[in-house]
């Protein structure tokens, strides 16, 4: 452990977990071995009850915080989108004595673990390869991770520098890409008035198309959550056609970010359902959909995408940002 400046506390908020590690800034893996902890986020009042949870459990006592937080962050507080918290920096500081607590976006976090992630924490979906990173070269990435929302990040490498993107990019409105999805716009335009992308691309999103695929086709409701729905796609049509729908539009949301963004390095699906759609999102819709961008098909078709299978990506780019504090280069790292 770096003796001079201690361990690093590094936080992970999303809108059901809060995860937790500790980070050595001067050691080759950053996170220390065995000092991530995960808990479900509704069992506690608000973010310092689950800090002081991991404190007190760890007995450790870090100097300083880094927290990745799932929701805008505005004068040194981030109100969490899906989560009824509020994150305060100063107020964080002040409860626990941390010389500095730090808030970043968690797709900013995201986006600043894709250095640090090996090569078998990737799967890539279709032929291209992601590149590898270095200090001469420059890049540019998205990062789209559909969760208990959805969110959307962008990396750029520039003058052997990283710049993460802080983006509500999940919030975009949806746009339809053909026949059927014109009616489920339709119908939950009924329902929620705007339609955002977030509508249709995360847990609840997944049960949204779930319901309205059932609604179209006449048959009856019999999935009552996303984990009921992914479960059953092998043996219910109606399970098969809104996983196979989600990936579609997944795919097509992730082409549109890549070129928003000039993206052509590549593209980064995390979140909690990524994985676990592994297959699905391999068996070829996404792909379609990511390429299908007109007179752009054939620059989309050089575009990698890869599904992030590290479990803990967001606490792994809450401890690049420490590194990048403590004046250390990620891109330096051997990975």
């Amino acid at each position: 452990m770096n003796a001079a400046n201690g361990p690093v506390l590094v936080a992970d908020v999303g809108g059901t977990h809060v995860r937790f590690a500790l980070v050595d800034v001067a050691a080759a893996e950053p996170i220390v071995a065995g000092s991530d902890r995960r808990f479900r986020a509704a069992e506690f009042a608000g973010f310092s009850d689950a800090a002081r949870r991991y404190l007190d459990e760890t007995a450790s006592r870090p100097k300083s915080i880094v927290i990745a937080a799932a929701g805008p962050r505005v004068g040194g507080e981030v109100r969490l989108t899906n989560l009824p918290w509020v994150i305060s920096s100063a107020r964080i500081e002040a409860a626990f004595g941390f010389k500095r607590a730090t808030l970043i976006n968690d797709f900013a976090a995201m986006a600043l673990s894709v250095p640090l992630l090996k090569r078998s924490d990737l799967r890539p979906l279709g032929a291209p390869e992601p590149p590898a990173l270095d200090a001469a070269t420059s890049r540019a990435f998205a990062i789209v991770g559909p969760g208990t929302g959805l969110g959307v990040g962008a990396l750029l490498v520039r003058d052997a520098r990283l710049t993460a993107l802080e983006t509500e990019g999940g919030h975009a409105g949806f746009a339809p890409g053909d026949a059927e999805e014109i009616e489920i716009l339709r119908r939950l335009a009924a329902r929620f008035g705007r339609v955002s992308n977030e509508r249709l691309l995360c847990g609840s999103g997944l049960l949204n198309l779930y319901e309205v695929l059932c609604e179209i086709g006449g048959t009856p409701v019999r999935m009552s959550t996303p984990e009921d729905v992914t479960r059953h796609a092998d043996d219910d049509d109606d399970c098969r056609r809104a996983v196979e729908r989600f990936c579609a539009i997944l795919g097509s949301v992730a082409g549109d970010l890549a070129l928003v963004f000039g993206a052509w390095d590549g593209v980064y699906l995390t979140g909690g359902l990524a994985p676990r759609l592994e297959h699905w999102l391999a068996a070829g819709a996404f792909r379609t959909r990511f390429e299908a961008k007109g007179r752009f098909a054939s620059a989309m078709a050089r575009v990698p995408a890869s599904i992030v299978l590290h479990a803990d990506a967001g606490l792994l780019g809450a401890a690049a940002f420490a590194l990048i504090e403590s004046g250390r280069s990620v891109l330096a790292l051997e990975r």
